[in-house]
């Protein structure tokens, strides 16, 4: 018979064996505690590249432009009109009075030079052409004078006199009949001999017409004007101060009221000042054809003056400049896309931002819309 004192020390190990077993399998059921992430296992993603290729750039139209070395102060802006080279611009007229019986070339289209524009029926033509026709019939009739009293001097019919005589009436008709030929070139007499041609002298597009069909116009009278697209120049009013520090080849960059942006370069200065507006004109030559700027049109100038007196510095235009959570940055152009790098702003004045630290001259940034790079970066950020 088992005694109470076993009995009692057989319950104790069973449960201290039933508790062991517990523990053990608790341990082995239980989740796996994971270890704290320090910064340093975390990758640092590109949070501020923007990807995109050249194409993307293209349709995005976002301007690419190096930043200027320059200051604020070397910086003059001018109101500027656009106008054409004295050799791009030209004036059609008839060269005679009368009416307008043809008109080829209506205003936009395109002209070459030497190409008739219209012709004008009249009465100087006609008088013009037939003294070109007498001309022509006393020269042909003095040659065969001539040709004759050569035969009899050879002869000995004829004296010498008579040949010397014929020889000098052909001369003076040969001169009649050139000075007729001129004539008539100059008033363009057309091929019909009764009417003059109104021809264009320059290549490139009519820009004014004025004249009517049947309407009668009095001679060099303005009826077109045709300009080249390829000869404008833009004149730029500066105050008196600014000009004396702008030089020939200083660079300029043209704005146009759609906020398009045009290289050019300064060509040359009056060397005078208006006596009524204190003004004074610059000549800018803008860097080849450009489909946005026409004659007549109105746009800024911004001229990066040589002739300075202070130090140099780092200037990029206003649209260039982005805030980023609190940051000012810009968008540097690298193989892949744009990176924003973080600028300090010195000051600002007339379009364009004087950047004081973070940026080097020459460095290729993004400046029309670059408020696009800002919110792509900006999506990404969120997502």
């Amino acid at each position: 018979m088992i005694s109470s004192k076993n009995l009692y020390i057989g319950a104790a190990l069973g449960l201290v064996l039933a508790a062991g077993t517990g523990f053990g399998i608790a341990r082995l059921t239980a989740p796996t505690a994971e270890a704290p992430v320090t910064n340093a296992q975390v990758a640092a993603g590109p949070v501020d590249t923007v990807a995109i290729t050249a194409d993307g750039i293209a349709e995005s139209k976002i301007a690419v432009a190096p930043a200027s070395a320059t200051s604020l102060s070397e910086i003059v802006l001018a109101s500027a009109t656009v106008g054409s080279t004295p050799d791009s611009e030209a004036v059609l007229t008839a060269r005679a009075a009368g009416t307008i019986t043809r008109i080829f070339k209506r205003i936009g289209d395109a002209v070459r030079a030497g190409e008739t524009v219209a012709l004008v029926e009249s009465r100087d033509a006609s008088s013009i052409s037939a003294d070109r026709r007498v001309a022509a019939a006393r020269t042909t009739l003095a040659a065969r004078q001539l040709a004759r009293e050569k035969s009899l001097l050879a002869q000995g019919v004829s004296p010498r006199a008579d040949y010397e005589t014929a020889e000098a009436s052909l001369a003076v008709a040969r001169a009649e009949l050139q000075q007729a030929d001129a004539a008539a070139r100059a008033a363009r007499v057309s091929g019909d001999g009764r009417s003059v041609a109104v021809v264009s002298s320059v290549s490139g597009r009519i820009t004014s017409a004025t004249a009517s069909l049947g309407s009668y116009v009095q001679a060099e009278t303005e009826l077109f004007r045709a300009a080249d697209p390829r000869g404008m120049q833009i004149e730029a009013s500066v105050p008196a101060s600014d000009a004396q520090r702008i030089r020939p080849g200083d660079r300029v960059e043209l704005i146009t009221s759609e906020g398009k942006t045009i290289a050019g370069r300064v060509r040359s200065s009056t060397g005078t000042v208006d006596g009524t507006t204190r003004q004074a004109t610059i000549i800018i030559a803008p860097a080849g054809a450009s489909e946005a700027i026409a004659p007549g049109q109105m746009i800024e100038a911004r001229i990066f003056a040589s002739g300075r007196g202070g130090s140099a510095g780092v200037t990029i235009p206003q649209e260039a400049v982005q805030t980023l959570g609190g940051r000012t940055v810009v968008f540097v152009r690298t193989s892949k896309g744009f990176v924003a790098r973080d600028v300090q702003v010195s000051g600002r004045s007339g379009g364009m931002v004087a950047i004081g630290a973070g940026l080097e001259a020459k460095t290729m940034i993004a400046t029309t819309n670059a408020f696009l790079l800002k919110a792509e970066l900006e999506k990404e950020t969120a997502e």
